[in-house]
């Protein structure tokens, strides 16, 4: 596929029978000489499983990296002081501190995107539509946390509890997709759905169970920020630096100094972006007519692109139309989704999930800690989906997904037992530094390793079975 550009020497291409004459000197790049080396990693970073992928190899590395001679050097490292000053306030936090409640702010900020997407327009825009998912997330998240309790009731670890709760959904997804084109359309959207009601219900309880100490007079001012953002959209204002500015440098700040989780920021932030655009299809379709012809006319075959100002300047106005058709709400989600899915996320993994094994490994499994998350995650998750989801059919308040059996619906409630970066969050609010979080995080790590590998065998062979019927 040819590019368009400016090298010396390419040959013109005519676009229309009625231009051909004009344009036959217009510059046509060749292929450029980096395209063979970038184009292997374009095509990964487009895949569903490439999250999981670099996700499982960071997570990897984590715990190599904290097993290996230098095993020192990974707490060290992550727990290097990083200082922000501001005038004569300064903010410190470690390394690992910055990840956790500043890039992964970002991270609650794209789930924050989806969830006012999904409740516009998606599958929790209407009751019947999320009334599966909701309640299948809803036992999803309840029946774990029972389970963690039973095993830690009346101990330092019971405050665990919100850990087994959430689903991750870019590992759950990669899995999925492991299995085949042949995959329900409709069991894709569910997990989807399933897994963002479960991440809405894991920021309340963030918000409402691991929060200490507030500062009121910081939660005040970021409530005069959020104000401010809910200003600007009912004003019409479009620019995404000043939704930048009152967000990050206001909300996101004030949180994080009032001792809400300054992820939470992120969540509420997402819900005050635009989902209106500017300009209708129609309205796009007839203004862009009008800008190509133009555009068309005047190509001049004595004039290079770069010296023709004019039609850098109708370019421009095609780019501006583009943007005033896209709501601020997808522009945002479709340009931080990859950081968040190929940078964030595995980021995150390597600066949590390295777990040191110096110490007797049975006796760390055999924590209640991590017998409640492994059991919670591996059993809790799918029962509960399960569940909820058989209650809530029977009781007519939703219906069975299109060409999805009770059989896929459980394989994927057992893929659902995917917790990863939810529950590795979860557990450090939960717990300091120290053998309970040690124990939160290989509980964490084998059951959702169980819960991947279980539930892709499990759909594999009804995929494949119903295949041999049909």
């Amino acid at each position: 596929m040819a590019l368009y550009g400016d090298r010396p020497g390419a040959r013109g291409v005519g676009v229309n029978s009625c231009a051909e004459g004009a344009i036959k000197n217009t510059r046509v790049s060749e292929r450029p000489l980096i395209h063979p080396i970038i184009e292997p990693f374009q095509s990964f970073i487009h895949t569903e499983a490439s999250g999981g992928i670099l996700l499982l190899l960071a997570t990897f590395v984590a715990m190599i990296w904290a097993n290996s001679p230098w095993a020192a050097s990974y707490d060290e490292f992550w727990s290097t002081p990083v200082s922000l000053a501001f005038g004569v306030s300064t903010l410190k936090e470690t390394l690992r501190q910055w990840i956790n409640d500043g890039l992964m702010a970002m991270f609650f900020f794209v789930i924050g995107l989806e969830i006012k997407r999904e409740i516009l327009v998606g599958e929790l825009a209407s009751w019947r539509q999320a009334a599966l998912p909701l309640a299948a997330a809803l036992g999803g998240s309840a029946v774990p946390a029972l389970l963690f309790t039973v095993f830690n009731a009346g101990t330092e670890g019971a405050k665990g509890w919100g850990v087994p709760m959430a689903t991750d959904i870019a590992f759950s997804l990669g899995i999925l997709s492991l299995v085949g084109a042949r995959v329900p359309l409709a069991l894709k959207v569910f997990l989807t759905a399933l897994a963002i009601a479960d991440d809405l219900m894991a920021v309340l309880v963030i918000a409402l169970f691991y929060t200490s100490t507030i500062s009121w007079l910081s939660l005040g001012l970021g409530a005069v920020f959020l104000i401010l953002l809910i200003g600007a959209n009912w004003a019409g204002v479009r620019h995404l630096l000043v939704y930048s500015v009152f967000g990050i440098g206001g909300l996101w700040l004030a949180f994080l100094l009032s001792g809400v989780h300054a992820t939470v920021a992120g969540v509420i932030a997402a819900m005050t972006i635009p989902a209106r655009s500017r300009l209708t299809g129609p309205e796009f379709v007839e203004k862009g007519k009008g800008l190509l012809r133009r555009f068309e006319q005047v190509l001049s075959p004595d004039q290079p692109p770069l010296a023709n100002r004019e039609r850098h300047q109708i370019a421009r106005r095609i780019k501006n139309a583009v943007a005033h058709v896209e709501t601020p709400l997808l522009q945002l989600e479709h340009a931080l989704h990859p950081w968040v899915i190929l940078v964030i996320m595995p980021v995150f993994a390597l600066a949590n999930a390295g777990i040191s094994f110096d110490a007797d490994i049975s006796a760390m499994l055999l924590d209640p800690i991590a017998l409640g998350v492994g059991v919670g995650l591996l059993l809790g998750k799918p029962i509960g989906i399960l569940l909820s989801s058989w209650v809530a059919i029977r009781g007519g308040l939703a219906t069975m997904p299109e060409g999805v059996s009770w059989g896929q619906l459980g394989s994927v409630g057992v893929m659902a037992g995917i917790g990863f970066t939810m529950s590795l969050f979860i557990a450090g609010l939960a717990f300091p530094q120290g053998p309970a979080l040690v124990a939160a995080k290989a509980g964490t790590l084998i059951a959702s390793a169980m819960a991947g590998l279980t539930g892709w065998v499990l759909l594999r062979h009804i995929q494949k079975t119903k295949g041999n019927k049909e």
